[in-house]
């Protein structure tokens, strides 16, 4: 497992605000740093996936406990 190169907490937040954060926070960290982000949003697992996809960055690990979900990101190389 990586090192986490920052933790995103969207607990609490509604679609697609999540995202829009991973965006932000993805963008100022910029390509191989990993993002550990925690959210509750309902619609948060699909809206990683599609994203993840058509950005190109890798989910290392996904979970659900209760209400929390944990997903660690790699962001993709650009080299």
């Amino acid at each position: 497992m990586n090192t986490i190169d920052f933790q995103l907490n969207c607990e609490g937040l509604n679609c697609p605000m999540p995202i829009v954060e991973l965006t932000k926070t993805a963008r100022s960290l910029g390509p191989g740093k990993t993002i550990e982000v925690t959210a509750t949003d309902l619609a948060f697992k699909p809206d990683l996936e599609a994203w993840a996809r058509r950005m190109g960055h890798s989910i290392e690990s996904y979970e659900e406990l209760d209400s929390i979900q944990r997903a660690v990101i790699i962001l993709k190389d650009q080299s």
